[in-house]
Parts: C-alpha cells; sequence; structure tokens
C-alpha cells in the first residue's frame, strides 16, 4: 500500500477518512480491506456498476432489446449518468492536456511561469528549502503539473528534487493557491 503512484487516486484524501495521523489511518485502512476479502465473493456485487443500477443482467437486456442504451465502463462503478460525467470530464481534461502541449507547455515552461507570477528566479524554485516564496511556488508548479499537464507525481518529484508524498501534498496546496489567487497557467 503507497507504493505505487496513481494519479486519479487521491491516496491522502481516501486515507483522511480512516484517520488523522497516516500510520493509523493506513492499518485502519487495511483492516476494513482485509474485513471485506474475508466475506469472499458476494453476489450483489458482482455484475458492475451499470448492470446492477439497470436491475440485473434480465433488466439489462430486456433494455436493450427496448433499443434503450445505457452508458457503461467497466472501470466505473455507477449509473449511466455518472458514467457519461466521469468520462466527459476525463474527456475534457486530455483536451486541456493537448492543448498546453500544442502551445509547447512543458515542466521548464511551467517553472518559467511560475517564476514570472511569483518574482523569483528557476533556480531558486528548484533548490530544496522550506521559504515561504519557493514553498508557493513548487507547490503551483506541482499543481499545473501534475493536474494540467497530467505528469506523474514521481516524475516532478525527481525533478523537484523531492518526494512524491510532498508532491501530492503541494498539488493540493497549489490548487487552492491557484484558485484563491486566480493563477492560470495560460495567462
Amino acid at each position: 500500500m503507497g507504493h505505487i503512484d496513481k494519479v486519479w487516486q487521491n491516496a491522502d484524501k481516501v486515507l483522511n477518512l480512516f484517520g488523522k495521523r497516516r500510520l493509523s489511518a493506513k492499518k485502519h485502512y487495511r483492516g476494513v480491506i482485509e474485513k471485506g476479502l474475508a466475506k469472499g465473493k458476494m453476489p450483489d456485487l458482482i455484475g458492475g456498476g451499470m448492470i446492477r443500477s439497470a436491475g440485473g443482467w434480465t433488466a439489462f437486456k430486456a433494455k436493450s432489446r427496448q433499443k434503450v442504451h445505457l452508458k457503461g465502463d467497466e472501470r466505473i462503478l455507477g449509473d449511466s449518468d455518472f458514467v457519461k460525467f466521469v468520462l466527459e470530464a476525463a474527456n475534457e481534461a486530455i483536451k486541456r492536456r493537448y492543448h498546453l502541449q500544442a502551445l509547447g507547455f512543458d515542466f521548464e515552461k511551467v517553472l518559467y511561469r511560475v517564476s514570472k507570477l511569483f518574482d523569483i528566479d528557476v533556480q531558486q524554485i528548484l533548490l530544496s528549502g522550506k521559504q515561504p516564496l519557493r514553498v508557493k511556488a513548487r507547490s503551483l508548479v506541482c499543481y499545473w503539473a501534475v493536474k494540467e499537464l497530467g505528469m506523474v507525481a514521481t516524475e516532478v518529484a525527481k525533478k523537484l528534487h523531492i518526494t512524491q508524498p510532498a508532491v501530492s501534498k503541494a498539488v493540493q496546496r497549489g490548487e487552492k493557491l491557484a484558485l484563491n489567487n486566480k493563477f492560470s497557467l495560460t495567462d
């Protein structure tokens, strides 16, 4: 647990549901998962969200014969509207990433943009340290690199010489910073 970086998964948010301290939250989370595994296969949880939402295989087949088309994706549990919403949001993010790439945005251009916003040299952003301005700048770099460009947190961590968990926390700080100050990557 916690060894593989998944951009789509907010591990900190999930763990916060299980405790305030990371270690105890992990233990509690692991306990919940182990209890679920001990129950074995549960028929009411088999078949995917879309089929279950449709009322089971019989109802699903009946709707198909009636030409009622449901949107589904085996990776997403939920009803047809929810699946559409998730897929549209993912598609928007991909379109935004392609647009930014077409504009020439990469990690270095993000660094440059942040250096101009904070009037700080790029090299200062790359240095270690917890000076408030440097932390804010790195947080915004992490947010834009991960959320806007779709970079993996471990890749950003290597470039900034910090840990992957530090990048994850910085992404959250950077998002708040961008929203509160109305910072935009493309302005």
